[in-house]
Order: structure tokens, then C-alpha cells, then sequence
């Protein structure tokens, strides 16, 4: 008897949803051997995790300097370990981490899946170009998920 396979799936970009908790509730709905992971979302302990750490800064931009070098510890070897990245963009906010995240993947040879809302397929086409799939909603990762494990 084999051992079922446990996949790890990376979840980057936008933080002001609760995109993660959907795909979380798809995916043990299905009963998926899937661990996910994603960098740190709370926005407040994401930004001043360099400054707690390594200690107080007086100009912003060193105090984000020490924040986004800490955090890309935890996302980059996040991201080296996964089995599939999937990144969503949404509406509102610029979201360069998530950018930074998808091209970081296809660069590791990272199977990417892209999220986003229809009203970005201009703007994010590129990065469209280099996924293998471009779903619209969580519930799409989720049964792309489904495919991919049991198929």
C-alpha cells in the first residue's frame, strides 16, 4: 500500500480578503493532502517585524528595509519548498510582493497559478503568460487542486 503523496501549496499576494480561508475550506473539504502556506498577514507584525527585532530605525525607508528582508526569509524558503504557488492579485491595492513572488517562482521552475479578478488580465499579462493556469476564483484553485492531486 503507497502512501499518499502531501503536496505543498505556497499562497502569495493580496492579504485584504479571505481568498486563503476559501481555498483552506475547499481544499479539507476534499479532503486533499495539501499543506498550505503564505507569508506572515497580519499587516502590522509583517511591517514591524525588523524594527522588533533587529531594532528601532529613524527613517522609514531602513525600517522597511529590515522588515522586507526578515519577511523574505520566511517567503522564499516557503517558495523553494512548494510543490505549486499560487498568486492573487487583487483590485485595490499595488501588490509588488506578490509580482516579486510569481517571477521568484517561474525563475525556481515553481508550477504557478495566477488569481485575479477579469478587470487585471491587461495589466497582469505577462505574468498571466508565465502561469499554467489563470483562475478567476478560489473555488478554481481549488478544483484545479483536485485535478492535479487525484486525477
Amino acid at each position: 500500500m503507497s502512501k499518499e503523496r502531501i503536496w505543498s501549496v505556497y499562497l502569495s499576494g493580496e492579504i485584504h480578503s479571505d481568498w486563503r480561508a476559501e481555498i483552506r475550506r475547499g481544499v479539507e473539504a476534499a479532503e486533499l493532502p495539501v499543506i498550505l502556506d503564505g507569508p506572515v498577514t497580519d499587516h502590522r507584525a509583517s511591517d514591524e517585524c525588523g524594527v522588533e527585532i533587529l531594532g528601532p530605525e529613524e527613517e522609514k525607508f531602513w525600517k522597511d528595509h529590515k522588515g522586507a528582508k526578515i519577511n523574505a526569509l520566511r517567503t522564499r524558503t516557503l517558495i523553494r519548498h512548494a510543490d505549486l504557488v499560487v498568486v492573487r492579485f487583487g483590485e485595490k491595492y499595488k501588490q509588488w510582493n506578490a509580482a516579486f513572488d510569481a517571477g521568484y517562482a517561474v525563475a525556481l521552475g515553481k508550477p504557478l497559478i495566477v488569481l485575479h479578478d477579469p478587470a487585471l488580465t491587461h495589466a497582469l499579462k505577462e505574468i498571466d503568460a508565465a502561469a499554467l493556469a489563470v483562475a478567476r476564483e478560489p473555488s478554481e484553485i481549488v478544483a484545479i487542486l483536485q485535478y492535479v492531486i487525484r486525477a
